[in-house]
């Protein structure tokens, strides 16, 4: 059996207020149809097509890839006359092929939900992902027979009062035997209370021919929730951080307040980890064993080994951290720093694109920019390198076990040697030799003659 998938986006999503198409507002960070797409390749399917329309190209170039195919609906006149634009765009079928219909505002059905409704269809049949609400106002209703038998679904505006009763709906995911899916849409009509050619009318056309139809249900409501307003969109943010935030928890991570850390992408996380409240993971985050992270911390793209601790208010991105490390309060790493063991960066420090050695540290108000820093350094308060000259950027080398003395201004290119004392307050432009000390110092006078101005009374 061989698996193709329609993923419809084309939609408006007029309720966003936003020139954005709707499919591509982000949900944890990804666009909704991303998520959408992710779940779809978890099944391996022979190829995706995504259905777009407004917004086209902004979609297309957001999804590009080889295994996506794309097929224009314009103008949009339901879920049926969706599908069939993707039809010159599926493989011939196979007796046993199926087609999954996705939605690219429905991100957060599981692989697992998704895989259990393509076990449902075998053999031929058609499946629909159903679930029971209390209110299903605006769903179509799963209409079944004697002996539970599905019979056809109706349309919310097109359901009589008993139909409105009934508490099984539809999701408008479903699996539908690819050999059997053109006829069907052929024989599509619009004759309905929205003038739209609905996929779901397939279901009574399937039963007319004697296929059997077979529902699966996901194992949560809210798998099946779509977007249509920010509002919704907020309440599924929500939703999928919660769901994130139990399974940390349920891998032995300590969250002050699960219902206050927001993870956009992978978060990893070892033994005996402790985030505090209002942190931020952004792309591929990687903690080791034994890490704390203080409150309001925002980490992407950061590798940080055991027994670190980072402080308050730290923003760490595209950075690596060694082991028993302490960051902050109030510490930037940018891109590029990269910190062995035993290294403190303190409060108001920032480092970019730089290596910190072994034991060395950076406690108070600092700038280290493209430096390659020895271990056991000392750099001292109001420090920086002078990495930029207003066209290029140059390298500050530090040996190990230099002190650089407190507001000291290095000019790049420059060499710190070994050992070497740099005197606080001095602009060094020049080597400082290994193991000496260098300073620029002024002469300091006092005017006895000078006096201070005479301050208006007027």
């Amino acid at each position: 059996m061989a698996l193709d998938i329609v993923i419809l986006a084309a939609g408006q999503g007029k309720r966003m207020n936003s020139a954005l198409p709707k499919v591509l507002h982000p949900l944890a960070g990804k666009a909704l149809v991303r998520h959408v797409v992710d779940a779809a390749r978890s099944l391996n399917p022979r190829r995706i097509v995504v259905i777009y329309g407004h917004g086209g190209e902004a979609v297309r170039e957001a999804l590009a890839a080889p295994d996506i195919g794309f097929a224009r609906q314009e103008p949009q006149l339901g879920t049926g006359h969706a599908v069939m634009q993707a039809l010159p765009l599926l493989a011939q079928p196979g007796p046993d092929d199926l087609t999954l219909v996705l939605y690219g505002d429905v991100p957060l059905t599981r692989p697992a939900s998704l895989a259990a409704l393509v076990g449902a269809a075998a053999g031929g049949k058609l499946a629909i992902l159903t679930v029971d609400l209390g209110d299903a106002t605006g769903y179509g209703r799963i209409v079944r027979g004697a002996g539970g038998a599905v019979l056809r679904i109706v349309e919310h505006k097109d359901a009589s009062e008993a139909e409105r009763a009934i508490g099984e709906v539809n999701t408008g995911i479903m699996a539908v035997p690819t050999r059997r899916l053109g006829g069907w849409l052929d024989r599509l009509s619009n004759s309905n209370a929205q003038g739209e050619y609905y996929l779901t009318d397939i279901v009574a056309m399937a039963v007319g021919e004697g296929v059997a139809v077979a529902t699966a249900q996901p194992s949560a409501e809210w798998e099946t929730l779509g977007v249509n307003s920010k509002s919704q969109l907020a309440m599924l943010e929500r939703i999928h951080q919660r769901n994130i935030a139990q399974a940390l928890l349920e891998q032995g991570v300590t969250l002050m307040d699960p219902a206050r850390i927001d993870v956009r992408g992978l978060l990893s996380a070892g033994r005996d980890v402790s985030i505090d409240v209002g942190c931020v993971f952004e792309g591929d985050v990687v903690l080791g064993n034994d890490i704390s992270i203080g409150p309001h911390c925002f980490l992407r793209n950061v590798r940080v080994r055991a027994g670190t601790r980072i402080e308050a208010f730290s923003h760490l991105e595209d950075a690596e951290v060694g082991a028993h490390c302490r960051i902050g309060p109030y510490a930037r790493l940018r891109p590029g720093a990269r910190l062995d063991e035993h290294v403190h960066i303190g409060n108001f420090v920032e480092v970019k694109k730089s290596t910190i050695g072994a034991g060395s540290k950076a406690n108070h108000l600092a700038y280290v920019g493209d430096a390659e820093v020895g271990r056991k350094v000392n750099i001292g308060a109001g420090t920086i390198t002078c990495n930029y000259d207003g066209v290029n950027k140059s390298k500050t080398v530090i040996g190990d076990g230099a002190f650089i003395g407190s507001d000291a201004t290095l000019v790049a290119p420059i060499n710190i040697g070994a050992g070497a004392y740099i005197g606080a307050g001095s602009t060094i432009t020049k080597e400082a030799p290994a193991g000496k000390l260098t300073l620029t110092r002024a002469k300091q006078a006092t005017i006895e003659s000078w006096r201070p101005k005479a301050k208006r009374t007027d």
